[in-house]
């Protein structure tokens, strides 16, 4: 039986990258998506990458606490319940920290902070109410080796580690499981355009981090893989640059 057979699945930045990856790999073990983004054109391409699996398409933005809501009514009435909710939607900006725009650090906390905390707000009402579900996280190595000049990026990475810890107490005696995965780097579409130095540095596929996203969410909910960090064997962890 295909280990997320009939599961219901939200992801969010679903439309491309590490989202696009772990929408594949749930499609590919049966589950039914809600695929979430910004943009309906890279949502429906990922839509289409399915193999024919039952898909609903929502543009959202997770900084919106209204859309967020209604992510969820559409989930709900067009699936009845949401077992898994991966909270995926993210972006990256930085620069010297006395440079550093007010605007910049509002955007990023925004998305990569704010954006979770209101579906998981959202998730836990409703799971708590169905009796059970679980919630991934999408974090960054960044949330223990910062880079230089990723002042809002490493923080809002920082701030998922504490939301994940703070749910998963809240959700573990109503079967809600919260849950936290740190890639390091991924080879995304940006980061295939990108002739930056960081850029250029051992890659993982999406794909191949999906592979650990299906594990931690399609285990048994009395067992919680509560932080994993998957990186690239020749990637610089401890002491990067």
């Amino acid at each position: 039986m295909p280990k997320l057979d009939t599961k219901v699945a939200i992801i969010t930045g679903a439309g491309t990258g590490i989202g696009g990856g772990i929408a594949r790999a749930f499609a590919r073990e049966g589950a039914r998506l809600v695929l979430a983004g910004r943009s309906m054109a890279t949502l429906d391409a990922t839509a289409r990458e399915l193999g024919g699996a039952e898909a609903l398409v929502v543009p959202t933005d997770v900084t919106d606490e209204r859309q967020v809501a209604a992510l969820f009514a559409r989930a709900l009435q067009a699936f009845g319940r949401v077992d898994i909710v991966v909270n995926n939607a993210g972006v990256f900006d930085g620069g010297p920290l006395e440079e550093l725009s007010l605007a910049t650090w509002q955007h990023v906390l925004a998305v990569n902070l704010t954006g979770p905390f209101l579906c998981t707000r959202e998730a836990l009402r409703l799971m708590k109410a169905q009796g059970g579900g679980r919630i991934l996280n999408i974090g960054s190595i960044s949330a223990q080796v910062p880079r230089l000049e990723s002042v809002p990026y490493s923080t809002s990475k920082h701030g998922l580690v504490g939301l994940t810890r703070a749910a998963a107490l809240e959700g573990r005696t109503h079967g809600v499981v919260v849950s936290c995965l740190h890639p390091g780097n991924v080879l995304t579409e940006r980061r295939q355009a990108s002739a930056a130095p960081a850029d250029q540095e051992p890659m993982m596929t999406a794909d191949e981090l999906a592979e650990v996203a299906l594990v931690m969410t399609s285990l048994p909910l009395h067992v919680n893989v509560l932080e994993s960090i998957v990186l690239p064997t020749e990637q610089l962890y401890i002491g990067r640059g």
